[in-house]
Formats: C-alpha cells, sequence, structure tokens
C-alpha cells in the first residue's frame, strides 16, 4: 500500500511542477507583446483493479461492485489560450494589432511560422520583420492574394519615378452670358516628371452657347491645337458638341496635338477630358458663379518615400515627397481549423500541426481572418490575478504530495523495523 502511494504522490510531485513552471511561464510573459497564456491538464493513469465485479447469485448473494485504485495522475496537455489580450497604441508605423482571427505569417531562417506579436520593424535590407528577425510575408502591389506570399519591404527615402500625364479632367460651370475669356491654369508632367504649366482658355464666339477653346504653353513655339477647338452648350446649359459632334453619355476626350518639344513626351500622348452631360462635375453654362476648373488630372514628378501607414484591411501605403501615395504591399494572414493544435516553438512562434490543420492565407478581412489595427501592439492576454490563484492551489498541491511521501516513507520505515 505504501509503494503504491508513493508512485501516485511521485507522478502528483511532477505534475504540479510541471503546473507551476506552465503558471511560471505565464506571469514571466505577462508582458511579451502578442504571448498567448497556457494551463497545464491532467488526467489518471492507468488504475490497478483489486476485485472485479461480481453477479448476483440467487437471492443469498448480492451483486459487488469492482474496487480499484488509482497510481496516481499525469500531464495530458499544455492547452494555450489563444483570446486575444489587449491593444496598446505604440504610434510606431511598424506595429500592427491582429483584431479578430488569424496569425501573421512570416519566414524565419527558411522555416515558415505564424505569430500574434504585431512589434515589427524594418531591417537593414528594408524588409518588414520581427524583432527576432523573421521576415513577414504578404502580396507586393499588384500581386494577387491567391498567388504565394513573399516578404515585403519598405524603404524610407526611395524614388518613386514620375509618370507622365496622360487625362486631364476639367469640370465646373462656365457663366452664361460672359463675353470675357476664361483661362484654367494647371501643371501637367512630361515623362521625365518636368512640371508643365498649361493655360486652358474658353473664349466667347459671339454666336449662341459657343466656344472656343485654346491651350498654351508657356515658352512653347506653337498652341496645344492648330485651330481652336469649338465647344457648343445647348439651351439646357448642358454640353452639346465638340466640333461639331454631338456628345454622348460618356466623356468625350480631346487629343492634345501639339504637346511642346522643349520637354519629354512618352507615347499615348495627353488628353483632355469633359465629362459627359450631367455626370458628376460636367461642364455646364448656367446663369451662376463661374467654377470652371481641373478636377483631376494623373501624371506626378519623382518622389521619395517619407512615411507609410498599415490600414486594416493589411494595405502598407507609402507617401511620397511629390504628393502622391501608393500601395507598397499588402500583410498577409493566415488561420487555422484548430489553433490549439499549433505547435510552439518559442519566440511567440506557433507552427502547424497534423491537430492544427494547414494554414489557409488570405487578405485581413476576408474569409473569417481579422483585421489589422495599424500604429499598436496586441499584448499578452495573461490575467495576473488567475495565475497568481492558480499558483497558491498548485504550490499547496505540491505540497500535500510531499506530505504522502512523508507519510508512506514512515510507514514503509515501520514494517522494516517490524520485520
Amino acid at each position: 500500500m505504501s509503494v503504491r502511494s508513493l508512485g501516485a504522490a511521485a507522478s502528483g510531485i511532477e505534475t504540479m511542477q510541471t503546473d507551476l513552471d506552465t503558471i511560471g511561464n505565464d506571469i514571466a510573459n505577462s508582458e511579451t507583446d502578442g504571448f498567448k497564456s497556457g494551463t497545464a491538464e491532467f488526467e489518471d493513469v492507468l488504475t490497478e483493479q483489486l476485485q472485479p465485479a461480481g453477479a448476483a447469485v440467487g437471492t443469498t448473494v448480492a451483486s459487488t461492485n469492482p474496487t480499484s485504485i488509482g497510481a496516481g495522475d499525469q500531464v495530458s496537455a499544455i492547452s494555450t489560450n489563444f483570446s486575444e489580450g489587449p491593444v496598446t497604441q505604440t504610434g510606431v508605423s511598424t506595429d500592427v494589432a491582429i483584431e479578430g482571427n488569424g496569425f501573421l505569417v512570416v519566414s524565419q531562417n527558411g522555416q515558415t511560422v505564424y505569430t500574434r506579436n504585431g512589434d515589427l520593424q524594418i531591417d537593414s535590407n528594408g524588409n518588414l520583420a520581427t524583432p527576432s528577425g523573421g521576415l513577414v510575408l504578404g502580396w507586393t502591389a499588384g500581386q494577387p492574394t491567391t498567388s504565394a506570399p513573399v516578404p515585403l519591404s519598405i524603404i524610407p527615402g526611395s524614388t518613386e519615378p514620375p509618370a507622365q500625364t496622360a487625362n486631364i479632367n476639367l469640370g465646373g460651370n462656365l457663366a452664361d452670358g460672359s463675353t470675357n475669356p476664361v483661362t484654367v491654369t494647371t501643371t501637367v508632367y512630361d515623362a521625365l516628371g518636368d512640371a508643365v504649366p498649361v493655360d486652358l482658355t474658353f473664349t466667347p464666339t459671339g454666336a449662341a452657347n459657343t466656344w472656343s477653346l485654346q491651350g498654351t504653353v508657356a515658352g512653347a513655339a506653337s498652341p496645344l491645337w492648330a485651330a481652336p477647338q469649338t465647344i457648343v452648350f445647348g439651351n439646357n446649359g448642358q454640353l452639346a458638341s465638340v466640333n461639331g459632334a454631338p456628345v454622348g453619355a460618356t466623356a468625350t476626350s480631346l487629343a492634345i496635338a501639339n504637346l511642346p518639344s522643349n520637354y519629354t513626351w512618352s507615347g499615348g500622348g495627353v488628353k483632355l477630358d469633359l465629362p459627359a452631360p450631367g455626370s458628376q462635375n460636367a461642364i455646364t453654362q448656367f446663369a451662376s458663379d463661374q467654377t470652371l476648373a481641373v478636377t483631376s488630372q494623373d501624371g506626378h514628378a519623382a518622389g521619395t518615400l517619407d512615411s507609410y501607414s498599415i490600414g486594416s484591411d493589411g494595405t502598407i501605403t507609402g507617401s511620397y515627397s511629390n504628393g502622391t501615395s501608393q500601395s507598397l504591399g499588402t500583410i498577409a494572414l493566415a488561420q487555422f481549423a484548430n489553433p490549439s493544435g499549433l505547435d510552439d516553438i518559442g519566440n511567440t512562434d506557433y507552427v502547424p500541426t497534423t491537430a492544427s490543420g494547414t494554414p489557409q492565407l488570405g487578405a485581413p478581412g476576408t474569409g473569417g481572418l481579422g483585421t489589422l489595427q495599424g500604429g499598436a501592439v496586441e499584448g499578452s492576454n495573461v490575467d495576473l490575478a488567475t495565475e497568481l490563484t492558480d499558483l497558491i492551489e498548485a504550490q499547496t498541491a505540491y505540497q500535500a504530495n510531499t506530505k504522502v511521501v512523508d507519510s508512506s516513507s514512515t510507514a514503509l520505515e515501520s514494517l522494516v523495523q517490524m520485520s
């Protein structure tokens, strides 16, 4: 009996030590970003049957229940609690907190691992990386999210090449009855990013509802068109025809024929777009204020990356010194059918197992994945009050098992002395 109790108590000491180790690790990581607490779970070991069950014999012998005694316990699992931790605003552009389901996908020493730790940084090569040097994976701008993710990079000071202006959009009102020319000034860009000042002048012709349009560039040898363009409005104040051709339900584009030769131009040229009648920002001729203006245009000079931000959909948006912004890529998230089946390999990193299932990748906010909060991190989900309570219980159970060892040892010693 004493030998059996010694084995049971020894197993209890071992399992309680594992429980204490687990609690101690949780408490130690109570301030570790993205850390998920663990809980030791136990089960009893194979019991020894002292007496089997007995069947009743007539009315003279009643049935008897089986008698068995346990041999202690063992650790069945250390489960991970994947509930969300508190989110803290850091203001650091590279930091991300996952709100909802999902893990960041990281390449660490050739192995793909998964983490909730969004305390990210930019390494010496411009890669978006974890504190332990893992490369954060996602999709570069224009890359489909169905393709394999690749390391993402953010290089402050990197150059965005210039883009030639292809379209200039006009909109607003030309005051009805005006007898004075109306000039709209804008700046377009050539293929090298040089700024080209353009004046677009509407001049009343004297004919009803009719204007001529001509464009000029300071220093250029000729205007933008060899002959002025003719713009006619209907009696309803809406654009009716351009150069004698009736306008339809789509925008009318006027190709600029004479781009100034002292600038560099690529194929495709530059077009002036006049919105369709009745559309937003359509050109009108009403008896109201003069509001004609360039509503939008593309093209820009070269610029350098000044800053960047991470959106809720995982898009990394770069802002450039030329006033433009563009996507630098999208951070990937992964989810698992059974996150509790992931294997914890340290550094708040996990790898899949047969129990977790294979990772399902996607952009944040799609397919049941959570979203990202830029400039923030998810803290540890360790509840210190619960851990300290569990610590007291584990310590008490540990001490109780040592008492059993002492008592069993005393009983065995007495038996030896009797013999």
